[in-house]
């Protein structure tokens, strides 16, 4: 039966996030297993007058074979398809529907292979980095990814549809007022279990998330100064996974701004590498502050775990020019840290503002 909760969705992304206008051309991408979503998002563009262009992929927000990834000449994977290349460029909206089932399915991929694939549209997406289109990227609850949450599939089909479908003009309001003290202060520094570390947003602001690129939303956000961060940071906390693969214990050190030392438990070979990938993998694009009561666990599932309340993501690369950031990358890797745990908190130029997960401002 379908679910009606799935028009709702759509016309939250449709109406609120993308505000479609008539004539659009909005490209839609998705895998198979969102056909509900899809569908339905498909009817809602159409209802305002729209088009919708209609992308199916095979596994997550890859729109290419994964075969064809593995096959291709890496010559030619560094050349954007034309075609693709155009729809990205001219398209006025976009909507990225990830229902995956299997969510490693691409942790066989040569890092090189990965990172020459996304360097090669990186001018093409640039537009989405730097907000001038109106995007959305979003999920739909599918047995993998109830699984990789450690949930059954209906816990976990309530759990996202509880993070998504909220009354955003009002967590808006509550994510903003919290968000209105960091665009005020010149240092955040963040103290947690194996972590002491300084950042600056001087001359910087925050973005407030409450209904936006993302859905779930419920983060604030910004571009630390490229040469600010001084310190360590450990993710122990949580495992961190990225294009399929598993990394354990994270710890990062920091000098002038850049990550000088890193390790992991596991996989850190791994680690290595992605920092490795170009100069920009080793600074910061992003600092985000997660807000949203609807996550109440770790998922192994970034679009989730970091709007986390009570957690902090970090993102190795590239960073958004529309706040300020000027740091450039393949790569755009969010690391989750969990500040619930006692003794963590956030201060701001001295002030301590969040004390073990709860705000005191």
């Amino acid at each position: 039966m379908p679910d009606p909760r799935d028009r709702t969705y759509a016309e939250l992304i449709v109406d609120d996030c993308l505000k479609v206008d008539p004539g659009w051309q909005v490209l839609v991408g998705g895998n198979p297993q969102a056909r509900p979503l899809l569908e339905e998002l498909c009817g809602a563009i159409g209802r305002r007058g729209a088009y919708a262009l209609l992308r199916v992929s095979f596994e997550g927000f890859l729109p290419q074979s994964l075969r064809w990834v593995e096959a291709v000449p890496l010559e030619l994977l560094a050349k954007p398809a034309p075609l693709f290349s155009n729809e990205i460029r001219t398209a006025d909206a976009m909507i990225f529907v990830s229902a995956p089932d299997n969510t490693r399915a691409s942790s066989g991929l040569d890092t090189e292979r990965i990172g020459t694939l996304q360097a090669a549209y990186r001018p093409d997406t640039a537009r989405m980095m730097n907000h001038d289109v109106p995007w959305v990227v979003c999920q739909y609850p599918t047995a993998a990814l109830a699984q990789e949450a450690g949930l059954g599939s209906e816990a976990f089909a309530e759990l996202l549809y509880g993070a998504v479908l909220r009354d955003w003009a009002a967590e808006g309001e509550r994510i903003r007022r919290v968000s209105a003290h960091f665009d005020a202060a010149s240092e955040i520094r963040i103290v947690g279990a194996g972590t002491d570390l300084r950042l600056s947003l001087e001359g910087r602001k925050m973005k407030v998330d409450a209904l936006g690129a993302n859905l779930p939303g419920g983060e604030f956000f910004g571009c630390p100064v490229e040469d600010s961060a001084e310190g360590e940071i450990s993710f122990a906390d949580f495992p961190a996974v990225y294009r399929g693969r598993e990394i354990t214990g994270i710890r990062l050190r920091f000098e002038g701004g850049a990550v000088v030392d890193a390790s992991a438990e596991t996989n850190e070979a791994y680690l290595l590498e992605t920092i490795d990938i170009d100069e920009g993998a080793r600074r910061l694009g992003e600092l985000g502050i997660g807000c949203n009561p609807g996550i109440t666990r770790y998922m192994k599932n970034t679009l989730f775990d970091e709007k986390m309340d009570g957690t902090v993501h970090l993102a190795l690369g590239n960073s958004y020019t529309d706040l300020g950031g000027v740091n450039t990358s393949a790569i755009h890797w969010d690391l989750v840290k969990d500040l619930r745990l006692p003794g963590s908190r956030i201060e701001l130029d001295g002030v301590i503002v969040q004390q073990d997960g709860g705000w005191l401002v």
